[in-house]
């Protein structure tokens, strides 16, 4: 592949804190062989240190956010979806019990990381699947919170979740040994490269084109948009900071937090608009489809 860098992560574990970094070195640490800015935030006993604590204490909100979501969305119960929303809350659910453990350096043994690691991995790849899935679902191409429905949609998903952390898990416990050559600098993993940052990033993509469409053709409304915008935005600026600004903010606080934790937020607070987009265009006085929506 020559000089090209898609599939490497040495930059990016070098730069940020990412749960991939956990399956890419022996260490399974997100110090590895990368060098860089080490986030060391508050040193603990035994030469230990609790890093991204602002990180942690986010996940933390946003478990909380999402099952205060998923009871909300128990409430709509005639709103187009609301099974497959929840299934998406559940993901991010997920997601951010892991983060806690994968990226908030928690003094952990290597073992317990990589399994938090290849959890959150594939939760990532899962729910933004399911997102994109709840994209779909809005143009009633079959009935919305049936058990064919959610079947495809947790199956789906499943499939996702399993596949991806394995492939985590065998990536850093070398049972094949098939990614051993992952380990190496600069830590090249084209499958995890595309399953972890490209594919998410397609399927959110999506969805917003999808509901960007189903919006201006359906409703004829802007309000809705304002949600969507904002979760769009709030997401770009959650990866900007990760991995753009992120070194500059470990090497400006002398290692106490980096971007990670802005991402942290900055994907709440696109969930939380996500949300509210939906329940936006799922209230009774829009005009929504009764059956397939069809285009001239």
């Amino acid at each position: 592949m020559g000089s090209t860098k898609f599939g490497n992560f040495e930059d990016f574990c070098r730069d940020t804190t990412l749960p991939v970094c956990n399956a890419l070195s022996e260490t399974s640490t997100q110090t590895g062989p990368w060098g860089g800015c080490e986030l060391r935030g508050i040193p603990l006993s035994g030469n230990r240190y609790l890093g991204n604590l602002g990180s942690i204490i986010l996940a933390g909100v946003g478990i909380v956010a999402s099952i205060y979501l998923i009871l909300r969305s128990e409430r709509k119960r005639a709103a187009v979806g609301r099974r497959e929303m929840q299934v998406f809350l559940f993901g991010y659910f997920l997601i951010s019990i892991c983060e806690i453990f994968s990226i908030g350096e928690f003094p952990l043994n290597s073992t317990a990381r990589l399994a938090f690691s290849a959890i959150h991995i594939g939760a990532i790849s899962a729910t933004t699947w399911v997102l994109f899935l709840n994209g779909i679902v809005g143009y009633q191409l079959m009935d919305d919170g049936t058990f064919l429905s959610l079947g495809l949609t947790i199956g789906s998903a499943l499939v996702w979740l399993i596949g991806v952390g394995y492939v985590v898990l065998d990536t850093g416990f070398q049972w094949t040994g098939y990614w051993a050559s992952s380990w190496d600098l600069p830590n090249r993993s084209i499958f995890l490269y595309v399953t972890y940052l490209l594919m998410p990033l397609i399927w959110i993509v999506f969805f917003l084109v999808l509901e960007l469409i189903l919006v201006i053709k359906v409703l004829g409304e802007t309000r809705p948009l304002i949600f969507l915008a904002g979760a769009a935005l709030s997401f770009a600026a959650g990866q900007v900071f990760n991995f753009v600004v992120s070194p500059y903010i470990c090497n400006g606080t002398s290692g106490s937090i980096d971007g990670s934790l802005f991402q942290t937020l900055f994907t709440l607070v696109s969930v939380v608009l996500v949300w509210f987009f939906w329940s936006s265009i799922t209230e009774d006085d829009w005009p929504m489809p009764v059956g397939p929506v069809s285009y001239p």
